[in-house]
């Protein structure tokens, strides 16, 4: 890949990131909605501190770029993308919790938790992941109800038992059973990956996409959600608070089972290469409209934080 496709995906995903924050900013003012009796400041104080404190916002991209392949609404895609990074927000909020991960930093900022109280982070992060089920279901998304219903379905697998949350269950019980490799996958998958995946082939059920086409981008979702988990735990080994905006050493400092931990530095660094590898390749029915795609898979298996 060249460098100047690199810089074009840099400067999109840096676009895509700016629309989003402005949504969500919007989306939680401390004006009630239709059907709401009040915001009380001190909950929407934290909700905003919790989805409002920066990141990368990798995840509303690859619903935004997914979406563009097939020449789809960009204001559903971007609510769609807003909807996901709430979920997502919610589970970093509560990941970061005493009774979990009880970190004090989460891009470089006190965790919410720490900036207000352990009530306003449960809460917090619950009324983030209710509003992103509103989100999707509203006709604002202006896709069709079935469309819409199709996104609240997958969006709460990838988000509930069999996704997110059962894989942060099996992490918390890898603390005390180190799983083996499969195992570690699975929960990987579970954890990190259901979300990545479901925000590729969101893109794809917005933009109407055949079910091959679907497939596609689910296939590539899962190739690179793998990806960004080696990474992470690459990252924990190799970088620091720092460069990282939250706590690095942990999985080493719990005896924490990692693949990076049982094969080493390099073999994850040739599994990452060959993920990027995949992931490019079912890209490929696409062909230049899938170019920025193309570069986040490479984007997340090389990033520095």
């Amino acid at each position: 890949m060249h460098d100047n496709d690199f810089s074009l995906f840099q400067l999109s995903l840096q676009q895509r990131a700016a629309s989003v924050e402005m949504l969500l900013s919007e989306l939680l003012s401390d004006r009630p909605q239709s059907g709401e009796i009040t915001r009380p400041p001190r909950l929407l104080a934290a909700m905003r501190h919790g989805v409002l404190n920066g990141g990368k916002r990798l995840r509303p991209f690859l619903v935004m770029e997914s979406a563009a392949l097939f020449g789809a609404d960009n204001s559903a895609a971007l609510r769609v993308a807003a909807a996901l990074e709430c979920i997502h927000s919610y589970s970093l909020v509560h990941d970061d919790l005493p009774a979990m991960d009880n970190d004090d930093l989460r891009r470089g900022q006190p965790t919410v938790h720490r900036k207000f109280d352990e009530a306003a982070a449960i809460l917090a992060g619950d009324s983030l992941l209710t509003y992103a089920f509103e989100l999707v279901a509203s006709e604002a998304t202006e896709i069709s109800a079935q469309a819409r219903l199709s996104l609240i379905t997958e969006l709460a697998r990838s988000a509930g038992i069999g996704g997110m949350t059962g894989g942060q269950t099996l992490d918390l019980e890898a603390e005390k059973v180190k799983p083996d490799e499969q195992g570690i996958i699975r929960l990987q998958a579970m954890k990190t990956g259901a979300l990545i995946r479901f925000a590729c082939e969101a893109g794809a059920i917005i933009g109407n996409a055949d079910q091959r086409e679907r497939e596609c981008l689910a296939e590539y979702g899962s190739a690179i959600g793998l990806a960004f988990q080696l990474a992470d735990d690459l990252l924990d080994v190799t970088s620091d608070a720092g460069n990282m905006g939250k706590a690095t050493g942990k999985d080493v400092a719990a005896g924490k089972a990692t693949l990076v931990s049982i094969h080493g530095i390099e073999w994850t660094k040739r599994q990452l290469s060959g993920l990027v590898e995949q992931a490019q390749l079912l890209l490929e029915p696409f062909g230049e409209k899938a170019g920025l795609l193309k570069e986040a898979a490479r984007f997340i298996a090389e990033r520095k934080n």
